[in-house]
């Protein structure tokens, strides 16, 4: 494991010089690297991954195995389980009706869907893109199956789910916050359905798969070939085990249940980048992220989630942990923009999909992405005991590393986190305490370091370093 680090931390190492949109000649070289660090670090059992700058696809690449237990092996053209990556059709489908006039994001839902329970009636179609409505859900989790109220599974119908998901309490106020709901997208499926008169799958595959020719897109584990398809995987205590997950009603693919390959999601994100699906003026204004009614922004923007960093828009959607894709772009699209895709079957530690992603954004455009690549230098240094490897830091980050002042600080910390998250306490130590020797004056920095150690249960040396950052946060008189 260290000598793919070590030769992955080299590779990140020549990638940082380059000059924004600049792409090496030895990028395959570098990304099949971080790949195999990933499933490494991770214990991700296959992959395949994709990336593209301005419709040009500079990597797509496979390893590991789609079903570890028969040793078959993952390829750019194997099928993995997108499962709500379906999401990003559907907000699309409706995307579509916007840029053509027929639907107003802000008029009441119930305009275009009849018979929604009497509580939903003011309920605007935002807010159900972007999971802020407040609505419940139509399911719960019993004995490890899917089960609606009333039923001994899933609710049998579309009509029926979203009137088991109306006989539960509103769980807040309408744009007061986010909580993300299944059934948010049932309403939405519901809109289509009503508008085009047809099932949602024939409406989907007549407005977005057929004409980008998205052959391997699908929905339900039974429509894939099994010579290609991912066999899902779920991380225990650190080991794979096959995930055994329920199929959702036809009804929900509208929300989940998605079968697709990297070349489809390139096909989908190319052609929404360039106008084909929707006029991209609406598509960019459509990705401004709604405000709650506090104040705060939402992270979804017509269900996609959003971010803005290093000066570019960044929005896409996940599927649980596996799988990821994200489209980057500044200030317009027409400026310029990058496509990432990175699909797995499962990992035994259930990284974020988030983090997967971005060690391919920090190897592909370092310059152009430098809160990525921050983020996968610190990973490389939490998992090198090398001597050296503290000082290599230091002299990184004391380089033009385009990530700079408070900005680093929060960084670096949301970055401990992620790693606390993906690969334990331990890991991360070593970069909420170099947090500590970059902020020693910041409360935030030691508080965090306390929070590790915490963890480790090693009670006192945490409970010291708590005291410290309630002193630090005491103001000056």
């Amino acid at each position: 494991m260290y000598r793919a680090l070590a030769a992955l931390f080299c590779a990140l190492t020549v990638a940082l010089p380059a000059l924004a949109g600049d792409v090496r000649n030895d990028l395959p070289t570098r990304m099949d690297a971080q790949l195999q660090a990933n499933r490494e670090r991770y214990g991700i059992a296959g992959q395949a991954v994709l990336v593209a700058h301005n419709g040009q696809v500079l990597y797509q690449g496979a390893s590991g195995e789609r079903d570890p237990a028969t040793h078959s092996p993952a390829t750019v053209d194997t099928i993995f389980a997108a499962q709500s990556m379906a999401k990003l059709l559907t907000s699309t489908l409706v995307m579509q009706l916007v840029d053509e006039g027929k639907v107003d994001l802000d008029a009441p839902a119930s305009r275009y869907v009849p018979d929604l329970p009497a509580a939903w009636q003011a309920i605007r179609v935002r807010d159900f893109l972007n999971h802020s409505s407040g609505i419940g859900e139509y399911y719960e989790r019993v004995n490890n199956r899917w089960v609606s109220k009333g039923y001994t599974g899933v609710a049998p119908d579309l009509a029926a789910a979203l009137k088991v998901a109306g006989a539960a309490p509103m769980q807040f106020a309408t744009g007061s916050r986010v909580q993300y709901t299944q059934a948010n997208y049932l309403v939405l499926t519901a809109l289509l359905q009503t508008h085009y008169g047809r099932p949602y799958p024939a409406i989907a595959r007549e407005r977005i798969l057929q004409p980008l020719k998205m052959a391997s897109t699908s929905w339900g584990v039974a429509s894939v070939p099994a010579q290609r398809a991912a066999v899902p995987y779920i991380g225990k205590d650190g080991q794979l085990q096959p995930a055994n997950e329920d199929p959702w009603p036809d009804y929900g693919w509208g929300h989940a249940d998605l079968q697709t390959s990297v070349g489809d999601m390139n096909r989908f994100l190319q052609a929404l980048a360039t106008g084909k699906l929707l006029r991209t003026a609406t598509l960019e204004k459509l990705w401004q992220p709604q405000r709650l009614t506090d104040g705060r922004s939402n992270f979804f923007s017509t269900g996609w989630d959003t971010t803005r960093s290093d000066g570019y828009t960044q929005v896409g959607h996940d599927g649980g942990t596996r799988v990821r894709a994200r489209l980057a772009y500044k200030d317009t699209l027409a400026s310029g923009y990058w496509l990432f895709v990175y699909l797995t079957n499962g990992s035994a530690r259930n990284v974020w999909s988030s983090t997967l992603v971005e060690s391919t954004m920090a190897v592909a455009a370092p310059k152009v992405f430098p809160h990525a690549a921050l983020s996968e230098r610190l990973i490389a240094y939490a998992l090198d005991d090398d001597a050296g490897a503290a000082q290599a830091m230091r002299a990184w980050l004391r380089d033009d590393h385009g990530v700079t002042g408070s900005e680093l600080e929060r960084a670096i910390n949301s970055d401990g986190y992620a790693i606390f998250a993906n690969l334990g306490a331990r890991s991360a130590l070593k970069v909420f305490a170099l947090n500590t020797e970059l902020y020693p004056d910041s409360a935030n920095v030691w508080d965090s370091l306390a929070q590790c150690h915490a963890a480790l249960g090693e009670k006192d040396v945490a409970e010291r370093l708590y005291a410290k950052s309630k002193a630090l946060a005491k103001p000056s008189l």
